[in-house]
This record gives structure tokens, sequence and C-alpha cells, in this order.
């Protein structure tokens, strides 16, 4: 049965699974665990950044396994955004850590002392860093979340010029900046997850505007160009008195580049394992045809979603949404 998700110029057909854990084809005795982050190069190959054994698992997009690595290198995989130069940058809030790796995973930049985490809430890169951007002027911002309240820039090379944030919920303040990207004209968005919110800045860190339609924004993923589409991942209510609320997801919203809601993705009214729905939704992508793939930290969301249940062996934690086209 085809399981049919979004409305309009974003309507997606959702892939059949390939596996126990979701869409892509393991290899035999293989597992994801979390999928945290997803990225897609420019030959549409598919980069699942998860917790397990083999923590960068490699797809075409019709999701055959082409390779893995980062088997001694990955501690806690969190974040995966692709560099316009063939490289990958990994935020692995584990180590505290962001790494530049080439596509094959040999690493070119390491930004962090891995293991040597910043003093908890002091500002100072990085505790438990969460994930990177690009300026278009290769500058690099990481968000560094867990263990901090604040945004970080540094040059190409890898050098610190400025920090920006701290703890709280006034513009311009934190709480948990879990993603962060950057658009065409240099305008810095970050997913403020428990602040219910994303924050847009200016290059160098000047609050702007915020949106605030949306629920523990998790996921974070903008379209290249000028104009971008943002697909942001939501997570769901955790606690005991709203764990059962409808329509807060967990879900995809999709919004045009001021923060208009144009569609949402997920069989509302809450969570599940079903096609087309989530637990988790944590890392986006979205491919040359717009196709859409959504790793989810499942495994990690089980006892917060159903504490009076237990865990599976396996929960799904990729799904892929290929887009219809109009007319199909």
């Amino acid at each position: 049965m085809t399981t049919i998700v979004g409305s309009g110029d974003y309507t997606y057909r959702v892939a059949e699974a390939q596996g126990a854990e979701g869409w892509g084809k393991l290899p035999p005795g293989w597992q994801f665990g979390d999928v945290a982050a997803v990225g897609v190069d420019r030959q549409d190959r598919v980069y699942c950044f998860n917790r397990g054994k083999h923590p960068m698992i490699v797809f075409d997009r019709d999701g055959n396994f082409l390779k893995s690595w980062g088997e001694d290198v990955f501690k806690h995989a969190h974040g995966v955004h692709m560099g316009p130069d063939d490289t990958i940058w990994c935020t692995d809030d584990g180590d505290h850590t962001v790494r530049q790796c080439t596509l094959d995973g040999k690493v070119l930049l390491e930004i962090g002392i891995p293991g040597r985490p910043a003093p908890f809430l002091g500002g100072k890169p990085f505790n438990r860093c969460t994930h990177t951007a690009l300026s278009p002027k290769g500058d690099i911002y990481v968000s560094d979340g867990y263990g901090n309240a604040c945004v970080h820039k540094y040059d190409p090379a890898g050098r610190l010029l400025r920090s920006w944030g701290g703890p709280g919920c006034d513009p311009g303040q934190f709480n948990l900046p879990h993603n962060i990207c950057c658009d065409a004209d240099g305008w810095v968005y970050v997913a403020d997850r428990e602040n219910h919110r994303i924050q847009v800045f200016d290059g160098n860190g000047r609050y702007e505007a915020q949106w605030n339609n949306m629920h523990r924004p998790s996921g974070l993923y903008m379209t290249p160009g000028k104009c971008p589409i943002c697909y942001i991942g939501e997570i769901g209510p955790y606690l005991d008195i709203n764990r059962a609320y409808p329509n807060l997801g967990p879900r995809i919203s999709i919004t045009d580049h001021k923060g208009k809601l144009l569609a949402r993705l997920g069989k509302i009214p809450t969570a599940g394992t079903g096609p087309g729905q989530f637990l988790s939704p944590h890392g986006l992508a979205v491919d040359s045809a717009g196709d859409l793939y959504v790793g989810e930290v499942a495994y990690t969301a089980w006892p917060s979603i159903y504490p009076d249940q237990p865990k599976p062996n396996v929960v799904r934690s990729l799904q892929k949404f290929v887009k219809v086209k109009a007319g199909n």
C-alpha cells in the first residue's frame, strides 16, 4: 500500500523500507542504531551518520550499500553538513569535535580537542557541539548546544572569530541550539530547540528575526541558492503531562526562507512507527530530484515516547520520501 504525505508542491510517497531499520540495504548483520544525520553529495550518494558500529554508511540513491568509514574516528554521531568542495563536515557531540573529511573519510581539519569539553555553559568551544554550517565565504558556524548555549564562528582555516549567545529565552539567547544553516546571502538560522523556535542572525551574530510556529525543532536543512526552502524536523512532546497531546509532532515542517509554512509531513496526530510517521526526526537532507531523507534517533527517543513499553531490538531509523511530481 502506497503512503502519501504532505500537500501541494510538497507531496511525497514514502519509499518502501528495505530492511528492519528502514530505507537502505545494509550488509547482513549490520545495524544503524540512531541515524543522527543525513547528507547527500552532488552524485546523490546518501551519507548516514549513525551510532552503530559503522558511523558513516554510504548508499546510492536507490539504497544500495556503497561503503562505510569512521569506525576508528567518531564516538557519538550528531551532525552532518555537505561542503561545496566535495567534503563533509561531521559534528561529534560525544568527543566535542567538528571534523572536515573527504567523502572517503580522510580527516582534513579538526576543530576542538577530542575528549576535552569546555566548561559547562561557559560560552567557550565546545561542550557537546551539535552541528555546522558554512557561509558563502567559507566561514564555519558551529552550534554548541547540549553543554553550551551559543554559536561559534570560525574562518576557513579553523581559527575562532567570535561567539554569541548564552542561556535564556530572549532574542539572541538559546535553550539548546541543536542545528544550524546558512543561506546564500549569509543569514544564519539556528534551531533553538527547547525554546520552540528558529532564530535568524546576520553573519556576525546580530539577531534579526525568529520563527515560532513549531515544536522542538531538531533537524534543519535548507536548499541551496536564493530564497531557499527550509525543512524542519520537529520532535514531539516527551513530558508525562503532554506526551499524548496531538498535533505537536513529531513531524517535518516545510517553510519558505521567511518561515511561512508550506506543508507538513507526518501521520498526525502523534508519534508512531508506521510509514510516514516519526519518532524523532533528527537529520534531514534533500537530493537533486527533490527526494527527502530523514534520519531518526529512534532508539534514544523510544523510552521518552513509550516509557511503559520495552525498547525493541530493532527500530526504524531512516526513511526516504520520494517527491510526487505534478500530474503523477
